[in-house]
């Protein structure tokens, strides 16, 4: 019996496996680069130690505090979906914890990224389980929706589509349409070889950069 002020839209696909693949090396800030520096997910805490987020979203709005259509969502994910829950931001409530953490890391899912809080901090931090949230509380979740899923969500100010990709590093979180994937992944390699190049000139010691006075010329300084 489907909850009467739910809306469930379709399980997201997978975006391709060469561009997820391609995403584990490359780092947040060289992708927000390459998105105007005006788009990405801000405000959250990361609660694991160090792996790298990298999936497609499924996304879950849920009423603040209440984690009912998280419940759902976890029997629906595949392999390689992040679960993105617009949570309102809300602090009083934890929207996941150990338990579902744990389940959903059987499930294949490759991380969280809430807007709102989680509790069993020590237990993402140990499994090492990409998990980005607003806060964290004791207090557990309520259970009684109503919800949405896979429909579009705004998390930390960001509008998250269902099948978008998503990365998430010590940085912050980004996401993207999997279809300006090939664009993407061009642009962030010249990125990576002009950096390399400012790089190599601020190993050489001198005081007179080039890097730095083309953007000052730029401002007639």
């Amino acid at each position: 019996m489907t909850h009467p002020n739910s809306d469930l839209g379709p399980v997201p696909t997978l975006a391709p496996k060469a561009l997820t693949d391609a995403l584990a090396s490359v780092v947040t800030p060289h992708i927000s680069d390459n998105l105007r520096r005006m788009s990405g997910i801000g405000g959250l805490q990361r609660f694991n130690r160090a792996r790298k987020l990298v999936g497609t979203a499924y996304t879950i709005k849920a009423r603040p505090g209440d984690n009912l259509l998280i419940y759902r969502a976890l029997k629906e994910i595949e392999p390689g979906h992040v679960l993105v829950i617009d949570g309102g931001g809300d602090p009083n409530n934890a929207l996941v914890g150990e338990l579902i953490m744990l389940y959903a890391l059987q499930r294949g899912c490759a991380g969280f990224v809430i807007d709102g809080a989680i509790r069993d901090v020590r237990a993402f931090f140990e499994a090492d389980f990409p998990c980005y949230a607003r806060s964290n509380t004791h207090r557990g979740p309520y259970k009684l929706g109503p919800g949405a899923t896979n429909r579009d969500v705004t998390v930390g100010g960001q509008v998250v589509h269902p099948g978008d990709v998503v990365v998430g590093d010590e940085d912050g979180v980004v996401s993207f349409d999997p279809a300006d994937g090939e664009r993407l992944l061009a642009a962030i390699a010249q990125t990576a070889r002009t950096e390399d190049a400012i790089k190599a000139e601020i190993a050489t010691g001198r005081k007179e950069q080039a890097w730095l006075d083309r953007t000052l010329a730029a401002h007639g300084l």
